[in-house]
């Protein structure tokens, strides 16, 4: 069996290269191929990923920078894997890992999502789990005494189905493809995990969180703008308003900033 891994790259030349060699280094025995969208870095990224000596790696290069989902759906287009594993540039892969994801992908004919559990450098678990959100959830948050509105990480040690993982290394298996098809080239980078997830799981599929497949993740560094760190905010806003619509984002917006005044009083109070 055949896996495609898809790392789109953007100005991280020396992550990008650690997360290749991760792959080559745990994928002994297993048919892999890489393809690598680099979108338009300015690093030196692209010679660097020319250089490599191997038949097992395709490369994008884009001409301007085309957004996270974008990207992904080039290197899904010219993948030849039976299943895609999207593994951000700022992630290496644990020892295992790859088989861990690939034999789970193949025993669990209703998964559409496969999330590995990604770990801080430190060797802490990072969160990266979803509960799909809404207003009655971001209520709930700062009025209700729930929190279904941060990321979470599923105790135990199994397989947990879960609404929507984050996209840094999960596996898109081949029925996934088929019934749900590509990411939404809407979002340029934020919510399209939710969104595909959203999806798979009206197709009739599931999402697992899969924590024997460990990622070492340096959150944040795939998507770090160097030249003006306020783009994220830029792109996190039109996306949310994308994934809920105006209306429902602006009233989220409104509770959970209404939420975070209700609890600086308390603690005031306290």
């Amino acid at each position: 069996m055949k896996l495609t891994v898809v790392i789109v790259s953007y100005n991280t030349k020396e992550l990008t290269l650690g997360c290749i060699d991760s792959v080559f280094k745990h994928s002994s025995g297993l048919d892999v191929e890489l393809v690598i969208v680099d979108n338009a870095s300015t690093d030196g990224s692209t010679q660097a990923l020319r250089g490599l000596k191997t038949d097992k790696l395709k490369l994008i290069e884009n001409t301007k920078n085309l957004g996270f989902a974008k990207g992904v759906n080039q290197g899904i287009k010219v993948s030849s894997g039976e299943h895609v594993l999207l593994l951000n540039s700022d992630c290496k892969l644990k020892q295992g890992a790859l088989n861990q994801l690939i034999d789970f992908a193949q025993k669990s004919p209703d998964a559409g999502v496969v999330g590995a559990k990604l770990l801080n450098p430190e060797g802490d678990t990072q969160s990266s789990c979803y509960f799909f959100p809404g207003i009655l959830r971001a209520a709930k948050r700062y009025f209700g005494g729930a929190n279904e509105m941060d990321k979470y990480c599923p105790k135990g040690s199994g397989a947990t189905k879960v609404e929507a993982v984050v996209f840094a290394a999960a596996i898109i298996t081949s029925v996934a493809l088929t019934r749900v098809g590509l990411l939404d080239e809407r979002y340029f980078m934020y919510f399209e995990d939710l969104e595909f997830c959203k999806r798979v799981w009206k197709s009739g599929l599931k999402v697992y969180y899969l924590p024997s497949a460990e990622v070492v993740h340096y959150h944040g560094a795939s998507g770090r703008d160097i030249a003006d760190s306020t783009n994220q905010w830029r792109r996190l806003i039109p996306s949310s308003k994308i994934y809920h619509g105006v209306l429902k984002h602006n009233l989220i917006f409104a509770i959970m900033w209404l939420g975070q005044k209700w609890e600086k009083l308390l603690k005031k109070g306290e």
